[in-house]
């Protein structure tokens, strides 16, 4: 979608209204513009313009009680339900954190906002959408039955902006990059790998050697990283439920990141997608998406940490999994047992 159809926002909710039955995100990618301009379309209609920092939207979600949390990539979508306490700012990346709902926030990338009435079938179903430079979702908040509407008008009326234009311009979508390699510091990326003592640590090895996170893994070799086949993200997915493994799950973008910690139970396929349905937790996963499969062994101070990441065509996560840590329960070594079962790709030797 490099060239954008150029409708009014009365051309878009007429082409809205002939297709209802589709999702916001598919009929925005029928009608090849981004979702974010669709929202923006029914500016005035059902949708108010707010304020979209999240230090301007966060504080204020908690007094709404249970809400869903939502966050997706183009083949992944995560879904937990809770509330939105214990929220800590930051001048870079701010973050949710509780047990139900914990995300990570970069605000940056936080640039349009709305608040969403949308009449449906079933009542009124009300959301907070955010989105990024592109257009394209970084966020949402989704209200429950038992959500709060008193505190959902105030939030609208305090955060609304002057502002309430339909149309939304958005910039180009910044292009993934795929692997990039440096071979020539293989053996520096191997000898800094195996004295980290934090995961975090590998965030800044990377680019200090010229790489990134799928480069790395393709050079490093084992033990550090192996290829899996892509199909063995399935046969994890099923272990981890049937072996009662607690986990924890991270799907992104650039500007969210929202995380599952605990058990799978209920995996259920239906075409392209494997969908985890369980109380609280939903999440969809499109596996014809899915191009490369690693397992990637960090040390940390703590022992190895152990996951499986999945990655698309063009070299962009989609998903992330790690056997889940926590006080009680340091160290999963079922989960250790999953991945090192998994079968390898057929891939070239490493540099």
């Amino acid at each position: 979608m490099s060239n954008l159809a150029q409708l009014t926002p009365a051309e878009i909710r007429q082409a809205r209204s002939d297709h209802a039955n589709l999702r916001d995100r598919d009929f925005a990618e029928k009608l090849n513009i981004r979702e974010g301009q669709l929202v923006a379309a029914y500016v005035s209609h059902d949708v108010t313009r707010i304020a979209a920092s999240p230090d301007d939207i966060m504080p204020r979600l908690k007094d709404l009680g249970e809400v869903m949390a939502l966050t997706r990539n183009r083949s992944c979508v995560i879904e937990k339900v809770g509330v939105y306490d214990n929220f800590h700012s930051g001048p870079h990346a701010s973050m949710i954190l509780n047990d139900e709902i914990d995300l990570r926030l970069f605000g940056r990338h936080f640039v349009s906002a709305f608040a969403v009435e949308r009449k449906t079938e079933s009542g009124i179903k009300r959301s907070i959408q955010i989105f990024d430079a592109a257009g394209d979702a970084v966020h949402k908040i989704h209200l429950r039955p038992d959500s709060d509407l008193n505190v959902w008008t105030q939030l609208v009326a305090d955060l609304k902006l002057e502002d309430q234009d339909q149309v939304l311009r958005v910039s180009p979508r910044k292009p993934v990059d795929g692997a990039k390699t440096n071979p020539e510091k293989a053996d520096q990326l191997r000898d800094e790998w195996a004295k980290m003592t934090d995961t975090h640590q590998f965030l800044r090895l990377v680019p200090k050697l010229k790489m990134n996170r799928l480069g790395a893994y393709h050079i490093v070799g084992e033990p550090m990283a192996r290829q899996l086949a892509t199909d063995e993200v399935n046969t994890m997915l099923n272990a981890v439920l049937d072996q009662n493994v607690e986990v924890m799950i991270f799907v992104g973008n650039m500007g969210c990141i929202e995380i599952h910690a605990g058990p799978i139970q209920n995996l259920r396929e239906i075409g392209p997608w494997q969908n985890i349905l369980d109380p609280g937790f939903d999440l969809h996963l499109r596996m014809d998406h899915i191009a490369e499969v690693w397992a990637v062994n960090k040390p940390t101070k703590r022992g190895a940490a152990m996951s499986v990441e999945a990655f698309d065509a063009e070299g962009g996560i989609i998903f992330q999994v790690f056997g889940r840590r926590t006080d009680a329960q340091d160290h999963r070594p079922t989960w250790d047992s999953i991945v090192n079962a998994l079968s390898s790709a057929q891939v070239k030797e490493p540099a």
